[in-house]
C-alpha cells in the first residue's frame, strides 16, 4: 500500500463499558467465589486496556501491525483497536514555520539576507509517516532550499543605470515572488503528503557587508531621478514663460537676452537653495 487508508475503528465508549463490566465483575467474583478461573477475566480486561485510542480534533493516529500499515484514524473521539497495533500520532493542524535568516546571492550576485514564513499542514498521513524520515525536519530543509533557489532567480531591486532592468524583483514584486515561492515549496513537499497553505518572504535585506554601499546607491538613484524631474519641469516653465512673453508682447527679446533669461530662470528653478533676486533699476542694457 502506497497511499492513505481511512480506518473506522470500534466505538470506544462501548468497549469501555465492556472493559469496566469485565474488570469489576471478574474482580468481584474472584473475591466472593474465591475461584482462580476469574483471573482470566481480569487478564482479558488488562489486555483490552492498550487498545483504547483517544483522537483529538485535527489529529490522527497511524496504525501499524507488526510493521504493516493498517490505516489511519482521522475521526476524533474515543475508539478501540486491536491492542497489538502500534499507534503513531500525526497532527493535521495548520503549522507555522519561520525560517532562519539565510545569506544567499540574488540574480545579480549581490549577497542578501532572506527568510520565509510558511503555513502548512499534513494531508496524507501515509506519506508523512513513511515516505520521509522526519516530515517536520523535511519541511525545514526543503523550505530553506526553495528560498535559496528563489533568491537566485530574481534581483533584489531594479538597477536601470546598469542595464539590469527587471520586471520582477524580490523587494517590489511581493505577490509574484510569494506565488513563485509557494509553488516551489509545494512541489518539494508534495512527496511528504504536505499541503502549503501560504508561503511568503518574512525578512529581506542586503547583507551587512554591502548594505551601506547599496543604501548610498539608492539615495544617489533617488537624487538623480528627482533632479531629472526638476529639470524637466524647469524647461517646461521656461518654455511657457518665453511663449507667454512673446504672445502678449510684454517685452521684445533678442537671442542673447533670451539666452540670459533662460540661464537665470534655470538657475532659479533648478537650484536646491532659495535664490536671492537682484533688482535692476536701470535699463535692460545695463
Amino acid at each position: 500500500m502506497t497511499h492513505e487508508k481511512n480506518l473506522v475503528p470500534f466505538n470506544g465508549y462501548i468497549m469501555l463499558l465492556v472493559f469496566l463490566i469485565l474488570a469489576t465483575g471478574s474482580t468481584y467474583l474472584l473475591i466472593t467465589k474465591e475461584s482462580p478461573i476469574y483471573i482470566i477475566g481480569i487478564v482479558l480486561a488488562l489486555f483490552m486496556l492498550p487498545g483504547f485510542v483517544l483522537v483529538n480534533p485535527n489529529n490522527s493516529r497511524v496504525l501499524l501491525l507488526f510493521g504493516k500499515y493498517i490505516g489511519t484514524i482521522k475521526k476524533n473521539g474515543l475508539f478501540w483497536v486491536i491492542p497489538f497495533y502500534t499507534k503513531k500520532a500525526i497532527s493535521l493542524r495548520a503549522s507555522n514555520f519561520d525560517s532562519e535568516r539565510l545569506k544567499v546571492n540574488d540574480k545579480l550576485g549581490n549577497p542578501v539576507m532572506i527568510s520565509t514564513i510558511l503555513v502548512w499542514r499534513v494531508t496524507d498521513t501515509y506519506k508523512a509517516a513513511f515516505d520521509v524520515d522526519d516530515y517536520k525536519n523535511f519541511v525545514r530543509v526543503q523550505t530553506d532550499a526553495a528560498v535559496r533557489k528563489l533568491a537566485s532567480m530574481y534581483p533584489y531591486d531594479n538597477f536601470a543605470d546598469e542595464g539590469h532592468k527587471e520586471d520582477i524583483t524580490l523587494r517590489s514584486s511581493v505577490n509574484e515572488v510569494s506565488e513563485a515561492l509557494e509553488k516551489e515549496v509545494q512541489e518539494r513537499l508534495a512527496m511528504a503528503g504536505i499541503e502549503v497553505l501560504e508561503a511568503r518572504i518574512g525578512y529581506l535585506a542586503y547583507a551587512q557587508e554591502i548594505a551601506n554601499a547599496m543604501l548610498k546607491r539608492q539615495q544617489a538613484t533617488a537624487i538623480v531621478a528627482a533632479r531629472h524631474k526638476i529639470v524637466e519641469g524647469a524647461v517646461s516653465m521656461v518654455e511657457m514663460a518665453l511663449d507667454q512673453l512673446s504672445k502678449k508682447q510684454v517685452v521684445d527679446l533678442d537671442d542673447e537676452r533670451k539666452a540670459a533669461m533662460v540661464s537665470n530662470l534655470m538657475v532659479v528653478l533648478c537650484s536646491d537653495k532659495d535664490a536671492s533676486p537682484i533688482v535692476n533699476a536701470g535699463t535692460l542694457n545695463h
